[in-house]
């Protein structure tokens, strides 16, 4: 089955299988390894895109599912060798250990705070409870959605104005 979409701003097309899992056509037939397998039962959050701009559990979503669709996986979130707001604050505020949850994270994060500009700590752990980290106990994860809405208030107020959302 030919799947074709855009992942990270870029056409891609592929053959595979009908039953392929959009984190192993990202890992497989595009060569993307940031989006990472975990659990392959959507409890981890490992394997988390953006969708359309929105967070998804790519294990739990067929690549034919998204023709069509703009997908951005932790690899086309810089901007070159600028790094994203996102990233440049979980490096600032030590917001991973291993590393393996990373990229699901901070697309999780990033989506959460396209979606509400200004959330509490609150709001950052509830928007997050679907992502697992084994290593870091999520404080400096948190401190680190919490430093990027707070320092790149411009950023998120310009993203969110421009999907409808009001802060």
């Amino acid at each position: 089955m030919q799947v074709d979409m855009t992942v990270n701003g870029q056409d891609r097309s592929a053959d595979v299988e009908a039953r392929t899992l959009l984190v192993y056509y990202l890992r497989d037939a595009v060569g993307l390894t940031g989006t990472n397998v975990g659990c392959d039962t959507s409890s981890c959050g490992a394997c988390t895109v953006l969708l359309n701009g929105e967070s998804v559990k790519s294990c739990t979503i067929l690549a034919a599912q998204v023709r069509g669709a703009d997908v951005t996986t932790i690899e086309g979130l810089a901007d070159g060798t600028a790094l994203h707001p996102m990233q440049q604050a979980f490096m600032e505020c030590h917001g991973l250990q291993c590393g393996y949850c990373t990229p699901g994270m901070v697309l999780a994060a990033t989506s959460l705070l396209a979606d509400n500009p200004r959330p509490t700590e609150a709001e950052v752990r509830e928007g997050l409870e679907g992502n697992l980290c084994r290593c870091t106990g999520y404080h400096n994860i948190v401190k680190a959605v919490l430093h990027t809405a707070e320092h790149d208030a411009a950023f998120w107020q310009a993203r969110a104005s421009k999907s409808g959302v009001t802060a």
